[in-house]
């Protein structure tokens, strides 16, 4: 009896049997957005709004005067300004997780409303019914505000495929954190964006520490923006400490988006100053750590160098820092002095309509 052949196809014959994968096109590389005066402006106001309302969040907190979780959002002010200004207003949507008030207010939402959610009042923007984690305006197609970790990508991929369902020419931007990552959902919801080729924007906020490991102790690829490449979904990754840098960034997704391509992901490589919330005594870095941050790559005083380059005086920034902080202390004091919620707003808003 003959034996069976032992021989092995030669490397160049193996390679040649395997289907060839196509060029596949990717987005250009982002430029940092160009701004006048008067953006700059908008921009440090918007984030220094973001700042102040936690900060004053933090407070309240510290006061009992907001229960359960509070994630602030002190350090990332850059991602949702940046991203949120190219936006097209009740055209696009938003979804994000827990960590949204500086989302809310990216979208240009009533401080009040939301400082009187963030402490149960009858006058939040969900009827103090969401607390911090669950805010939702459906004017605003604003849609949470999630507390379940990566809920938001499969719920966001929902939304883009209405978008293109109704041919409506919308955009989801969905955000999450670096620790979302590394759930399951997301990557159904990847295969099936690009599978359809859904108008969504994926957004990691990768603040470093998820809750409070750190990246590259937990995630075996810790490159996040290539987090889509098995799913053919292109990925770029954004200094998300740099306004400008982010806005740019925003402007080529969009483009790539609204054009038919699918989705596209980003990384935001940003970094939060508080723990992961108000309970978390972040013990897992150093203060020197994240003071170093503060020092070198801060996106408020990044603006404002900027704002000084073109011509903006000490005074002009002044005012517009007592401006905000008038702003937030009115928040504050609005929601101290409104009602919380009847006992009969428990059978209220149990189904709603999004369109």
């Amino acid at each position: 009896m003959a034996k069976p052949s032992t021989s092995k196809r030669a490397p160049e014959q193996a390679a040649a049997a395997q289907p060839a994968t196509p060029n596949r096109e990717r987005p250009p590389e982002p430029k940092r957005h160009v701004a006048d005066k008067a953006e700059l402006l908008e921009y440090y106001r918007q984030m220094l709004l973001i700042r102040r309302f936690e900060e004053r969040a933090g407070q309240l907190y510290g006061l009992g005067l907001i229960g359960g979780f509070c994630h602030l959002y002190i350090g990332q002010e850059a991602v949702a300004v940046g991203l949120q200004s190219a936006l097209e207003i009740g055209k696009d949507s938003v979804i994000t997780g827990y960590r949204d008030h500086g989302h809310m207010l990216a979208y240009g939402i009533d401080p009040k409303v939301i400082m009187a959610e963030l402490t149960g009042r009858q006058a939040g923007i969900s009827k103090g019914k969401g607390g911090s984690m669950h805010m939702f305006s459906v004017e605003h197609r604003f849609y949470g505000g999630h507390g379940i970790v990566g809920a938001q990508v499969s719920l966001g991929t929902g939304l883009a495929f209405k978008h293109k369902y109704s041919n409506d020419g919308g955009v989801c931007l969905a955000y999450f954190g670096d620790g979302a990552t590394n759930q399951g959902q997301v990557y159904e919801s990847f295969n099936m964006a690009e599978l359809w080729k859904l108008p969504i924007i994926y957004v990691i906020e990768n603040n470093q520490y998820a809750m409070g490991t750190s990246v590259n102790r937990s995630s075996a690829e810790d490159q996040l923006y290539k987090r889509g490449e098995s799913f053919r979904i292109p990925g770029i990754q954004v200094d998300g400490m740099d306004v400008l840098a982010v806005r740019g960034a925003a402007a080529t997704a969009l483009e790539w988006v609204r054009a038919g391509k699918g989705p596209i992901l980003l990384e935001l490589k940003t970094y939060r100053y508080r723990g992961h919330s108000m309970s978390d005594p972040a013990k897992y870095r150093s203060r020197d750590e994240v003071q170093a941050v503060r020092d070198k790559s801060d996106p408020i005083e990044a603006v404002k160098r900027e704002l000084a380059a073109v011509g903006v005086s000490e005074a002009e920034i002044k005012k517009i820092d007592n401006d905000i902080k008038a702003i937030v202390v009115e928040a504050a004091d609005f929601a101290e002095q409104s009602p919380e919620p009847d006992a009969s707003e428990l059978y209220t808003d149990v189904l709603v309509e999004t369109y």
